[in-house]
């Protein structure tokens, strides 16, 4: 198998990775034939998949558009994946000319990706890192260089979570992330769910959680979403499927059925 000259000697390409798996499902080119191959199997199980990975991208859209309205110009993304059009940093600075990105994933080629983006925009900055060390993101030099945490702070888990198991503790590194922040800064959580029956999304979860899995996938419930957030404030309408949340135009009964919650808080 062909190595690109843009894949980092330390990749194996021979194994699938979850973000250029879902950089597969919006369409991108920066994955291998080990991505394509999960990812396929994954369509197999739930032909929509690409389709609710955009929904994904139009919240994020909805939500950094509400945050910069409500005065948060600070954006902590974690897990941050490959970049694709509609990124936090082009959205954020579209609304607010003195948005700051910190980026975050311990993929290497979406770091590396990031910040050959990334070039030469000093409100954007990327790390290395994992999410479930919350200790090590927040205490990082180019964390505390690039964002002021005495200002609120935008911390963004956009489908990521699925993939930390309980045993990792994930309300607790949600904690972790809104206690290093002040006041008036928020929570914002997307998440897989096969609530409601769903036979796609449990078959699709099925996929992930095989020996040859890019890594396991814990789907939760609605119940269980809101219990991460702990005592922060859910803003209205609480968590819900990813399209109900504060929608741009009507949603269809589609909207309903939906294998993904988004939800909100405020510290």
């Amino acid at each position: 198998m062909d190595r690109p000259s843009w894949a980092p000697d330390e990749v194996d390409i021979t194994r699938p990775s979850v973000a250029r798996v879902y950089d597969y499902y919006l369409g991108g080119s920066h994955n291998f034939e080990a991505d394509r191959r999960f990812a396929e199997q994954v369509l197999d199980a739930l032909p929509e998949m690409a389709t609710v990975a955009q929904a994904n991208r139009s919240f994020l859209r909805r939500i950094v558009r509400h945050l910069c309205a409500q005065g948060v110009t600070q954006f902590l993304d974690l897990g941050s994946g490959i970049p694709t059009a509609g990124n936090v940093h082009e959205i954020a600075s579209a609304e607010c000319t003195d948005a700051r990105v910190l980026y975050v994933d311990n993929d290497p080629i979406a770091v590396v990706h990031s910040r050959a983006l990334l070039d030469g925009d000093d409100r954007t900055e990327v790390l290395a890192g994992d999410l479930t060390r919350p200790e090590q993101v927040l205490e990082h030099p180019l964390t505390r260089a690039h964002l002021d945490l005495s200002r609120p702070v935008a911390v963004l888990l956009v489908s990521v979570l699925h993939f930390v198991g309980d045993e990792l503790d994930p309300a607790g590194i949600i904690r972790a992330y809104a206690d290093a922040t002040v006041p008036g800064s928020h929570v914002v959580i997307t998440h897989a769910s096969d609530e409601g029956g769903h036979s796609g999304a449990s078959r699709a979860q099925n996929v992930y959680n095989r020996d040859q899995s890019p890594n396991q996938m814990r789907m939760r419930s609605a119940d269980e979403v809101r219990t991460l957030f702990g005592d922060l404030e859910l803003l209205d309408p609480g968590v819900v499927r990813i399209p109900l949340w504060r929608p741009d135009s009507p949603v269809g009964p589609e909207g309903q059925r939906y294998p993904g919650l988004a939800g909100v808080a405020r510290h």
